[in-house]
């Protein structure tokens, strides 16, 4: 009982302070595939495939590719508030930029991986017209793509799963999709592109990272700054080359499980504005929010988070998936996110009505250099 008190207090005790209420919202997935459609996520589950525990089914039943329409409305409600120097809330989109190119691999007979850019894959889907939103996000600074990792994949599992010919990964292979349990080696979830089941995989994981932010460069015309690797599990090794290709932020949770092969592990402890070996700083959200997630009330919790990280000086930094403003699958989902979205930014301005919206790679120059960034 004292330490579910305490908790909010220690979250944010540790780490850089700020003079200003900073409000950053990192939104993870953006660009991948995840659920490609009901009709696969009907047969996956006809197939008695493992679409996940309560918390986290929720994805495979409403997370997909975003399409104009919900890009469009999310849009509409970010530009309803400004704060007092007149900047809407800002989504930093921490996205992928490639997904499995399926054609190609089963042609290979699965023994070459093979990945296109997402640009591809919206085309595939017929939702090529939300690119256009892309980039009109980014020109209002709405929307802001930051780095999540090549795709959403760990490509040397879920490879090495579909040669042995494991059946539920070939039938999510058959409907375009991997997101979903597996009998995987130490059970490393085919989401997490970062965990390790061998040391040798470090060398594909460097490539995809060098490779995938090269794409990223090509496809938003700029180098992303910040890093926030899949699902969490990371080896800190590759924060070298990913420094190399100028990221210069790195998404961390405050307790890290770093896998090192084998199914070991060591414990990493992270602060915000600690920096690494490469110079590099560690961005640590304290704040959270996740409305399709149901039977919680998000925007009071949420609310609270904010507060007790401007109690202890430090910038709100909320963690808000793709998921929950997605209507492709399931539109009452992008109504009710979208709605709670509203109240919670109401609540915001009402309550810190001095509250700044910035973006994390904002926020991690305002720790670097104790400035302010011009946008």
């Amino acid at each position: 009982m004292l330490l579910t008190k305490l908790n909010p207090h220690l979250k944010n005790i540790i780490g850089k302070s700020v003079s200003k209420k900073y409000l950053i919202i990192e939104s993870d997935d953006w660009g991948s595939i995840r659920m490609p459609s009901k009709e696969a996520f009907l047969k996956l589950r006809s197939a008695k495939v493992d679409l996940g525990s309560r918390e986290s089914v929720r994805y495979n039943y409403t997370d997909t590719l975003a399409g104009e329409e919900d890009l469009d409305a999310l849009f509409s409600l970010l530009r309803k508030f400004k704060d007092k120097k007149g900047n809407h809330p800002v989504f930093t989109a921490v996205s992928v930029v490639a997904n499995p190119d399926f054609e190609k691999i089963k042609s290979n007979h699965f023994e070459k991986y093979f990945y296109e850019p997402f640009t591809e894959t919206l085309k595939k889907y017929k939702k090529e017209s939300a690119l256009q939103l892309w980039q009109q996000g980014k020109e209002e600074n709405l929307f802001v793509p930051e780095f999540h990792g090549r795709e959403h994949l760990n490509v040397a599992v879920w490879m090495r799963m579909l040669q042995k010919g494991d059946k539920k990964t070939h039938v999510g292979f058959k409907e375009g999709c991997w997101g979903f349990g597996a009998d995987t080696p130490f059970q490393i979830s085919y989401q997490a592109a970062f965990d390790l089941e061998f040391r040798e995989d470090l060398s594909l994981q460097e490539e995809a990272i060098q490779s995938g932010l090269e794409l990223f460069e090509k496809l938003h015309g700029y180098k992303a700054s910040f890093f926030v690797p899949p699902n969490g599990p990371f080896n800190n090794s590759l924060e070298k080359v990913a420094a190399e290709k100028g990221i210069r932020f790195m998404g961390a949770s405050k307790v890290q499980l770093e896998p090192q092969g084998d199914g070991k592990v060591k414990k990493r402890v992270h602060w915000l504005g600690q920096k690494n070996n490469h110079g590099q700083m560690y961005l640590t959200r304290n704040a959270f929010f996740e409305p399709n997630n149901q039977g919680i009330d998000w925007v009071s919790n949420c609310l609270k988070d904010i507060h007790f990280a401007f109690l202890w000086n430090k910038p709100a930094i909320i963690s808000s998936h793709r998921t929950n403003y997605i209507g492709g699958l399931n539109e009452a989902n992008r109504k009710l996110g979208l709605e709670q979205l509203k109240e919670l930014l109401k609540g915001v301005m009402k309550r810190w009505p001095d509250i700044e919206f910035i973006t994390s790679t904002q926020l991690g120059t305002i720790l670097s250099s104790g400035k302010k960034s011009e946008k």
